[in-house]
């Protein structure tokens, strides 16, 4: 009663026993029809072989459509060097921009923050509009990043005003539409500005108020870059390294075969 209670409430053991059975269930009873038709150590010949073919097609399958075995899912990173830039006219010492950001003497940080985001319009980071799922995605990472990872704001202390893309194109292309070789990707990089907000008292009862952008302070933008992850990569794997068992046993049934083709074709002594 004990070992069924343990395997019961283990979800380890119900795991290791559940592959257990269906490997000795499934693989087991195909082999054990195999031994007793062409014996056993060519059934277990043909099972192992049908068992790579069977996961080389497995393979093909999870690489085409993402599914099965997978890796790790494509997701933001904090860029390198630099990950938050404290100011717009910091963004060409960051390599952001190539040319300085034009802020007009005593400007104020709106100001400041509306000329680095004509800077960034013009040297080609393209901005996301508020439909686009590409921008979620950008502030959710660039939450992790500002409240986790640098500590620098905690949630509802800011607001992202606007976020920035630039490159991720794929390559080599064969004109406009043909892109099944595009195996290649360009660096992928998104800008997240943000802006501090006016601290508010919460009252008892009371809705919250509205968010209100403190417009003291300057904008400050989170650099991060696209790691395309390695979502195919086990599929890959699994794939390749069956086929190469697959080749084996297929070569050693052909060399039985031919072994067994020239035993045959060998004359029978006389008197024998």
């Amino acid at each position: 009663m004990s070992t069924m209670l343990s395997i019961a409430w283990e979800p380890e053991i119900r795991g290791l026993l559940t592959v257990i059975i269906a490997v000795v269930a499934l693989c087991g009873s195909v082999y054990l029809i195999l031994a007793t038709n062409v014996g056993a150590r060519l059934g277990l010949l043909v099972a192992l072989a049908g068992l790579s073919g069977w996961m080389v097609m497995m393979g093909v399958i999870w690489m085409t459509y993402g599914i099965g075995l997978k890796g790790n899912e494509p997701s933001w990173k904090p860029a390198q060097p630099f990950t938050v830039v404290r100011d717009a006219a910091l963004l060409p010492q960051a390599e952001v921009l190539v040319n300085s950001v034009k802020i007009p003497e005593g400007a104020s940080p709106v100001e400041a923050a509306a000329a680095g985001a004509e800077a960034l319009q013009e040297e080609n980071w393209k901005v996301l509009p508020i439909e686009d799922k590409g921008r979620g995605q950008s502030i959710a990472a660039a939450d992790e990043i500002i409240q986790v990872e640098a500590e620098l704001y905690a949630g509802g202390e800011y607001q992202a005003v606007a976020v920035y893309d630039r490159g991720g194109e794929r390559y080599p292309k064969i004109g406009d539409e043909l892109d099944f070789f595009a195996f290649f990707h360009k660096p992928h990089y998104a800008i997240v500005e943000i802006a501090a907000l006016v601290p508010q008292r919460v009252e008892p009862g009371r809705a919250p108020a509205r968010p209100v952008i403190d417009e003291t302070k300057s904008h400050q933008y989170i650099i991060m870059i696209r790691d395309l992850g390695t979502k195919r990569q086990p599929a890959l794997l699994v794939t390749f390294g069956s086929g190469i068992f697959f080749l084996i046993t297929c070569w050693m049934l052909h060399r039985r075969d031919r072994t067994l083709a020239a035993n045959l074709a060998m004359p029978v002594p006389a008197g024998a």
